[in-house]
């Protein structure tokens, strides 16, 4: 069972940040099972309200109003934290980078300052495996940091800032670094991010979806039922205390052999897709994309008991399943646009979705 044992932190109210949103939202459900008093907040500019599990207690909050996240952690001085707000834009970072910077680092050095000032025990960060950047393949968590855009900048340093933190005022802490999480209760409105939620809404609207360069690139994707459980089990574990994890699966796609998933499964076979929802590539692709990014799962696998029981034509199955009983959204674009736009995809610039 998760976090149970001698090894279990003896804990009773923990914190949820980005509850709205689908790590959040399942973290979240996961605990409220196990019992534990959960709070959660979202600014809801991501996430939806629909998402947020019952029994959560819920409030809304925008974690860059530093004053305002101070006198939330006063009130509810959660235990733990799960830290999962964050503005994963990492392909789109490089053209907005204060959104990004205030979305990512700022967010969590507000909420980490005040949680420690609240009595916080614990943080259990969720940071990404773009950290790792252009390095050769798979990633192992005692690789050097090289971020390569302004996301990946942003996560190398909230891990960097819990480290040298923690040193000083000592605090729990574990780092999680995802693999492309994806599964029901995502948003599938936003056109920056979430490649298979883009493309699965893309073809809902009757329109073909798009590929940066050639699709070569190859990723590993991460069914939510593979990531929750473990992310529980590292953030309850004494001894998962100031480690790193990947999470998600050794097997790794190419975006071509994803794109050809996608269509098989939303159409019952490639045969049946009609000639004018077939994807279409921007051959330029995205600046400082890096080409092949999958990770190891051998220290999950020792540490966690990590396994993929959601392979990735299952997942996309499911997922196409859900996003069909959700129905086509808009794509909701910027309010204000891109903070700069030269070297932008034509996607958001020319708003093609």
């Amino acid at each position: 069972m998760i976090g149970e044992g001698p090894d279990r932190l003896r804990v009773r109210r923990v914190l949820v940040t980005g509850v709205a949103g689908l790590h959040g939202s399942h973290e979240a459900e996961a605990l409220v099972r196990l019992g534990y008093e959960v709070h959660g907040v979202d600014d809801l500019s991501g996430g939806y309200i629909s998402n947020v599990p019952e029994g959560v207690r819920f409030a809304k909050l925008d974690l860059r109003h530093r004053e305002s996240v101070e006198r939330y952690m006063h009130r509810v001085r959660p235990e733990i934290v799960f830290h999962d707000a964050a503005y994963a834009t990492e392909g789109g970072s490089q053209f907005t980078p204060v959104r990004t910077t205030e979305r990512n680092y700022m967010t969590y050095m507000n909420t980490l300052v005040a949680g420690l000032r609240g009595g916080m025990k614990k943080i259990v960060l969720a940071s990404s495996m773009s950290v790792y950047g252009r390095q050769k393949p798979p990633f192992t968590e005692d690789m050097e940091r090289r971020p390569e855009d302004v996301y990946a900048i942003s996560k190398a340093s909230m891990e960097h800032s819990t480290e040298v933190l923690a040193r000083v005022h000592g605090f729990r802490y574990t780092i999680i670094r995802p693999h492309n999480v994806y599964g029901p209760r995502q948003n599938l409105r936003d056109p920056y991010r979430n490649v298979i939620a883009i493309w699965i809404n893309a073809l809902m609207n009757d329109k073909p979806f798009w590929i940066y360069g050639r699709g070569r690139q190859r990723r590993a994707f991460t069914y939510i039922e593979d990531f929750t459980p473990y992310v529980i089990r590292a953030g309850l574990s004494k001894r998962c205390d100031g480690q790193i994890f990947n999470i998600g699966p050794d097997e790794e796609v190419s975006l071509n052999r994803l794109a050809a998933l996608v269509l098989d499964e939303f159409f019952g076979g490639e045969k049946a897709v009609p000639p004018y929802l077939k994807p279409r590539y921007w051959r330029a692709g995205r600046p400082l994309e890096v080409a092949d990014a999958y990770s190891s799962q051998r220290k999950a696998r020792r540490w966690l008991g990590y396994r993929t029981t959601v392979p990735i034509r299952e997942g996309v199955r499911r997922m196409v399943a859900w996003a069909l009983t959700v129905g086509p959204q808009p794509f909701a674009y910027l309010k204000h646009g891109l903070e700069l736009r030269t070297g932008a995809p034509p996607t958001w610039t020319r708003k093609l979705y």
